[in-house]
Parts: C-alpha cells; structure tokens; sequence
C-alpha cells in the first residue's frame, strides 16, 4: 500500500522506503514530552475507494499485508453488552470492548502483529523492545507464532504473570533494576548498536498504527457505524492515538461523517497527560505511582500526538485514583462477567465518573485493553477465598449464611 510518514509536531513528511523512527529534525528537550513522533498516512484515494467496498476489514486500513494470520488470529474480540450495567445506569447504548480476548491477553496483540509484519516485509528476524508486560508478552507471542526472535527490556517489578508469559513464548527477557523508562532508553541503545527492529511504542510508528484496527472493529461491530463516546485507559498516549487514526481513517474514507469523542482516563499518581491537556505544558512527573502497572508511565512517548488528537475530537481527560480502579475492575466482574487488569479498568472507572454528563442514548464504548490475570497479585489483598467447611448440609447451611 502507498503510505508516508509525517512528523506530529514539525509537519516534516518522510517516504517509507525504509524502516523509520522518530523524526531526525525534532530532538527530545529534557524535562518535556517525546517530540519527533510519526504519523502513519495513508493514500487518501485508497481510503476513498474502500467507500464502495461492500464490507470493510481491519487489514483494509494496515499498511503492510498481515504475514500468516490465521497463526496469530489478533482481533474480532467481543463487543460486550453489558445489560446489567445498562439497566443500572439507565445506558441503553453501552458497550464494553473487551480487547482481553486477544492472543497474548492484550489490546497489544494488534501492534505485534503490524511490527512483524513490517519485520518480515523488510527481512529483519529480531524485534526489540521495551515493556511493564503487556506489550512484551504482546511481540513474544507474535514473535513464536511467526518465527521472530523477541528481546525484551523489563523493569524488574513488572507482574511475574506478564514476565512468564514473554519467558514461556520464548522471548530473551532482560529484567533490569529500574524503572520502564530506563528498559525503554536500554532497548533504543541496544537496537543502536545491533540492530533489529524497535518495537518500542510510539519510537515505531506502527504502535500506534496497529493499534487503530480496534476502531475499525467498533464500526463494524455497530453496524457500520461509530461510537458517539469511547473512554480509554492512557499511560503512553499510544493507544489512544490508535483508536484516534482508526476513526479518522474511517471519516477519510467516507465511512463515518464524524470521529467520536476519545476520553483518555489516567491514574492520578500517573496523570501527565492529563496535567499537559489541563496547563498546556508538556512537561514529564517526576515519578508515576500507580496499582495499574499497564498506564504507568512518568515520560508518555506519545503524549503531543495524544493531547493533539484530544483536542482534534473534543475530547477530555479523565483522573482516577487505585481505589477507584480497583472498585471499578471488581464491579466488571461481578456485574458483566469481565475480568480486566487494573489499567483497563481505569476505563470503567473513568466513566463512572464522567457518567453524569453524558446523554443517556449516547452510544458509549469502553475499551478494555487486558485480561485479569495478567496481574492476580493487583487483585488477591482486595478479595479472600471463603474457609474449608467440613463435608456435609450443616456445615455448608452455616456457611451459607454469611452471604
């Protein structure tokens, strides 16, 4: 497919006749938010043709053909509804997507796919990258289906669940004593200096590009329609981008007349995009605190390109704290049947506190973007398993009634 790259801050457009990165014009300030990251753009008469086709697919909008698919089946995951929660809320319109159904567990899944993809079209064996898990266990996973080898850069307090998953597919995991930001400036001086592709999320365009085929599933799934709403947990910013350019390539297409409202929801010990969007200052923290290891992040490799895109679709940005994350995940649980880690349901808690202002047949959509056991140890102090009872009725009547 015809596709270019171009700079989300300096406008500078680069051919993709090769493997590209950041933008060489646009260098990181000290203190500031990431510069330099690429937008990945589409032929736009390409984007208008797909207008005729009688149905659309995710692998429509990608720039490089899917190596091996049905190995490494990314996406279809169920668009949930949810009717417990709607009748609680009185949200005829609610939608959960549950990205957790996905290979490895994760909305990660789709990036993999898309960065090996681009390894194999560029006959590269080696992928590179950074991660708190997810997107680790993501390219380990891609990389065993389709013969990748996967070097990955951890903190070491990263969720055991999450480091064994990358270990059991086989990956190289490097657990280092430091924090994610530290893994990611190891992995880019690693690639430096022996090559292979980085994956790392946002330094490769096609993180966030991949992660834009959860859009062009919603649309299906509404009946070739989009969301009015949709909130999504942020750390990076990159997913958030991705379900952005999903819409946008969907309005460039004809498809849609207008991209949804995109919420991005942080943890408040982890906010700094949500403090950028507030002062517009791109300014990093000094530390992120957060139970929700996924959104965890003191320096987003994508917030402009996030905080651009909010304001592009009047979005907003949403802060909620561990306690209510932790509340949030035990009420998907028991009230819609869906286990998420702690960073997808900062999502759900998100809403509950922006649900007030929402109109009530507003269709709304909340991405979960990770299955909950990917971190059990996020969740085993907030729940206890009930005591042996001895085997028989009256043990088991005794026991009844403390519930």
């Amino acid at each position: 497919m015809n596709f270019k790259y171009r700079c989300s801050d300096c406008g500078a457009e680069y051919p993709a006749d090769q493997i590209r990165y950041l933008c060489p014009r646009c260098e990181q300030i000290p203190g500031e938010f990431q510069k330099g990251v690429l937008e990945t753009l589409l032929d736009p008469e390409y984007l208008a043709s797909l207008k005729n086709k009688p149905a659309v697919t995710p692998a429509d909008f990608l720039v490089y053909q899917l190596p091996e698919a049905a190995a490494y089946p990314v996406g279809n995951t169920p668009l949930v509804a949810p009717e417990k929660l709607r009748q609680q809320y009185g949200l005829p319109n609610l939608f959960l997507k549950n990205d957790g159904a996905n290979p490895s567990g994760s909305l990660k899944d789709r990036a993999s796919q898309l960065v090996a993809a681009q390894a194999l079209y560029h006959n590269e064996k080696t992928v590179v990258l950074a991660s708190t898990g997810n997107a680790g266990s993501a390219m380990a996973c891609a990389g065993a289906a389709l013969g990748l080898n996967v070097i990955l850069f951890v903190p070491a307090t990263a969720p055991k669940a999450k480091l064994l998953q990358s270990v059991l597919y086989g990956a190289t995991v490097i657990p280092i004593r430091g924090t994610y930001d530290d893994a990611f400036r190891l992995s880019i001086e690693y690639t430096k200096q022996f090559g292979g592709i980085n994956r790392n999320t946002a330094f490769n365009p096609l993180t966030i590009e991949g992660k834009k085929t959860v859009s062009i599933e919603m649309f299906n799934q509404l009946g070739r329609s989009a969301p009015d709403i949709v909130f999504v947990p942020v750390g990076d910013g990159v997913i958030y981008a991705g379900v952005y350019k999903g819409f946008a390539d969907l309005k460039v297409a004809g498809l849609i007349a207008k991209i949804p409202q995109i919420v991005s929801v942080q943890a408040s010990g982890s906010n700094a995009i949500a403090k950028a969007y507030q002062s517009g200052r791109m300014l990093t923290i000094d530390k992120a605190t957060t139970a929700a290891d996924s959104i965890s992040v003191a320096s987003p490799a994508n917030g402009r390109m996030a905080i651009k895109f909010m304001q592009a679709c009047s979005g907003w940005a949403t802060e909620v704290s561990d306690a209510e994350i932790t509340a949030a995940q035990l009420q998907l649980c028991q009230d819609a049947g869906v286990f998420v880690e702690p960073a997808a349901a900062a999502a759900w808690a998100g809403f509950l506190k922006d649900k007030s202002n929402l109109d009530p047949l507003q269709k709304i959509v909340i991405l979960l973007t990770g299955v909950g056991f990917k971190d059990m140890n996020a969740i085993e102090n907030k729940i206890a398993i009930p005591p042996t009872i001895e085997p028989n009725l009256e043990a088991i009547i005794n026991s009844m009634k403390k519930y």
